[in-house]
């Protein structure tokens, strides 16, 4: 889960240069020789305070979340612009502050962008809850226009845990948002009158597509796309154009799953982690009427962000393949995915140290990250 033990950073990582050389290293049961490209790490822009998030805009610039409720552009050179007006208030505070980001879809045309928050109760009460805002980017890029809520999820509650918050927009414009359970409310994940523990779809207007699974079942909150997920951190649409999303399990058992239309996946009655500590979680691994995840991590690796890579700018070996952040390891996993199961993993920037917190393919083919530190950075692979 996401407050996983920090790694502690090396000396010779924090002085570190501009530019510095990966460490690759091979994980996984294929047996497969090693046929990584030769790539580097490359600093785009440093001094983030905890960045959660990046968005791509044109003329090559990044407009980057910061966790504390802050969102700034960082421009093509590296130059990090200050915090844009009109941010709403975050309840800043454990996991939850200003968190996922995207651009939309026609943004050259309407300047649209669609961000998630962890929002503070009305009126001075109690509690918080995850939100999705849109808002026009302005001409001069110093402000937020036209914000407005289109979604929050219900009921509020009192914690700094387990918001999820990742944000995906599918081809027909429509959006998904990962939530998390909340952490001590678990077990509403289970349950269809509440918005923990699931992934939600809406239109951009914050509207209900008909089609949603249970859009006409009494009883059920008609956003619910699909249910019993834990904490989200990770989402992105495959080459076929449907969602796929990651989720932190408790001491092990963090799930890759393809979230299908009211299905039901598991937790916490079926995982593959443990009770911290340990000790017995839930009824075991599989149940009827659950999904089984399409790939599992034991022990945690605690992942977040999440992309898959349609370039070829590695190469051809690494077109394709499905990259995932780790915050507790630092390293950056690569997935070949085919036949409905990961037939290889690759561990990559193995010894760099620093909780990689989003990982984004850019307009150019290159896959960039944020680090989740006080002094976060946001960096570039280059391959060659």
């Amino acid at each position: 889960m996401d407050f996983k033990r920090k790694m502690p950073l090396s000396l010779a990582h924090k002085a570190q240069i501009a530019i510095f050389l990966i460490v690759l290293g091979v994980h996984g049961n294929s047996g497969a020789q090693n046929t990584s490209p030769a790539v580097s790490l490359v600093p785009v822009a440093k001094g983030l305070d905890h960045p959660w998030a990046v968005a791509f805009l044109p003329q090559g610039q990044f407009l980057v979340t910061e966790r504390p409720g802050r969102m700034r552009v960082v421009s093509a050179s590296g130059q990090v612009g200050p915090a844009l007006s009109g941010v709403p208030a975050v309840a800043a505070g454990g996991q939850g502050g200003l968190l996922d980001l995207v651009a939309d879809t026609g943004f050259a045309r309407n300047r649209r962008i669609f961000f998630c928050f962890s929002e503070p109760a009305a009126g001075g009460a109690r509690g918080n809850s995850t939100a999705l805002a849109r808002a026009t980017l302005s001409e001069d890029t110093r402000s937020l226009q036209d914000v407005k809520v289109i979604f929050s999820q219900q009921p509020k509650v009192e914690s700094a845990q387990h918001f999820g918050c990742r944000i995906v927009q599918a081809a027909d414009g429509n959006l998904f948002l990962a939530l998390g359970e909340r952490y001590q409310r678990k077990d509403d994940a289970q349950k269809l009158d509440n918005h923990h523990g699931k992934i939600v779809r809406i239109t951009p207007d914050g509207a209900v597509p008909p089609d949603n699974p249970f859009a006409k079942q009494p009883g059920a909150l008609p956003e619910i796309w699909s249910y019993g997920h834990r904490n989200p951190q990770g989402a992105t649409l495959g080459p076929d154009g449907k969602l796929w999303m990651h989720e932190h399990g408790p001491q092990g058992g963090d799930e890759i799953n393809l979230p299908q239309p009211g299905r039901n996946y598991g937790w916490p009655v079926i995982t593959y982690g443990e009770n911290y500590g340990g000790g017995k979680m839930g009824e075991g691994t599989a149940k009827a009427g659950m999904e089984q995840p399409l790939h599992y991590w034991v022990p945690s690796i605690a992942p977040s962000g999440m992309a898959f890579l349609t370039s070829t700018r590695y190469g051809p070996a690494w077109q394709g393949s499905l990259f995932v952040g780790s915050l507790k390891f630092g390293t950056l996993h690569r997935l070949e995915v085919a036949g409905g199961r990961v037939q290889r993993e690759e561990k990559l920037l193995q010894g760099h140290g620093e909780r990689l917190r989003d990982v984004r393919q850019g307009p150019d083919g290159l896959l960039y990250m944020v680090t989740d530190s006080p002094q976060g950075q946001l960096l570039r692979l280059q391959p060659g």
